[in-house]
Order: C-alpha cells, then structure tokens, then sequence
C-alpha cells in the first residue's frame, strides 16, 4: 500500500518514493509513497511533477485503488513519454498553488455544512468543487432565497472569520460507526470495506468523515461569497460558493 503523506499533512508538498508498479498502457506509476491526493468526495486529484535524475514527468492525473495511488504521466516539453521501471527513485512535487486553493475551498465547504446544518439540520445531498468554488446539494424545503441567503453568507464568514482549527483524527469503523453525526450526507459513502475512518474536525462547527485535504485553520481560507442558490426541485437547494480571491 501507498504511504498516503497527505492524509496526515495536507502542507507537505515534496517527497521521495519508490516505483513499485508501472501500468505501461496508462502511462501510470504505483508510487510506495506520496503527497499527491488521488481524489474523492468531491476534491479533485493533485497533478504536478516526478523527477528521475534531472528528467522532469508531469503528473496529469492521480487514482487509487486497492493497491495504493496511482500517477499517471504525461509527455512535457513536447517530449515523448517515457516511463521508469520499477525500482526506480524519484522524488515529487505538487502544484501547490492549486492545492492549496483546493484545501482552502474544501475547508469552505465543511464550514458551509455546518452552518447550514445549524440552522436547518439539512444532510448533503451531493457536492463538487474546483480550485477556489464549490457547491453543495441540501436538502432544505422550507428555503427562502430573499430571508435565507445573506444571514448564511454572513455567518459563514464570521466562522471562518473565527480561526477555528481544523483538526484530523482516525477512528476504527467500528466506533465511528456508532457515530452517525460524522456522515452528513444523507446516505453513508464509507466504502463497506474500510476499517478506519478519517474524520476532519473544525473545531466547534464541523466534524464529518472526509479524506480530502483542508487548511490548519478557516481564517487560511479567506472570505466567500455565496454566488448563487439553484432550486433543484422537491425542497433541495444547491449552494455555490466562489473564494474572494486577493
């Protein structure tokens, strides 16, 4: 299995690692360790860069599955591709400029469910995001855009606002499991197989199973904005949110 550096610190953004695996028709390394998240609950996968020597591969794509994470290649400098053997030593790095805008919007998301979860007690329904917006499905029949709209903005910033830290734990399914607080959404997503769950905290506001990548603490993410509000029909509301960028 893949060392997963990112599931214990979203801020490191370097390493070395191993080729234990290569997929020759994906263009894909199995990596014995790495800071790139391969993607899930919404965040997308990291890309960036591998190093053999002097040699720089471009990262493109990143997936895991039960074997560890997966980094598929792609050609650079209109170069053709070609890929290490097992063996080999590399080191990595990401692009963090795009991480780091990804863990800030991620952060803004969990901070959106639950303010949205105080006020409404609404589970998520679904969700997605990119570097810097995101949106959120709830379900909330009694929404009103013209009451509803502005106090959550506001109460959003004034949490994120607050410096709450973002903390990372791991339970054992089976005690997380007789915590049904930790699942927002209305349907469990924990894969039937897992024995340890991730759980991130902001303190105070938010605790859910998750194993995206988030910042230390919401005053790192910045101010939001609350871009628009879709009726989905049937009481379900989708939220999106754009960072207010510097």
């Amino acid at each position: 299995m893949t060392d997963r550096l990112y599931s214990t610190d979203a801020y490191a953004r370097q390493m070395s690692a191993n080729v234990v695996d290569v997929d020759p028709e994906a263009g894909a390394l199995l990596l014995d360790r790495t800071v790139f998240y391969p993607g899930g609950g919404g965040q997308p996968c990291d890309v960036g860069a591998l190093w053999v020597g002097e040699d720089r591969l471009e990262v493109v794509e990143v997936r895991s599955d039960d074997r560890g994470v997966w980094h598929r290649l792609g050609p650079g400098d209109g170069m053709a591709l070609v890929v290490p053997s097992v063996g080999t030593a590399l080191r990595g790095e990401l692009d963090w400029d795009r991480r780091h805008l990804l863990m800030r919007t991620h952060t803004a998301m969990h901070a959106l469910c639950g303010v949205v979860w105080e006020r409404f007690a609404a589970p998520v329904t679904g969700g997605n995001m990119a570097p810097g917006e995101g949106r959120l499905d709830f379900e909330i029949p009694d929404w009103n855009t013209d009451r509803d709209r502005e106090p959550i903005e506001v109460e959003l910033n004034a949490q994120l606002a607050a410096a709450r830290r973002v903390e990372v734990a791991f339970l054992p399914r089976e005690q997380a499991d007789q915590d049904p607080s930790l699942i927002r959404t209305k349907v469990s997503l924990l894969p039937a197989e897992l024995t340890e769950v991730r759980v991130v905290d902001i303190v105070g506001l938010d605790r859910q199973a998750d194993g995206g990548t988030h910042v230390a603490a919401t005053d790192e993410v910045g101010q939001i904005r609350i871009l628009k509000v879709d009726n989905k029909g049937k009481g379900f509301r989708r939220i999106k949110i754009g960072l207010v960028q510097d």
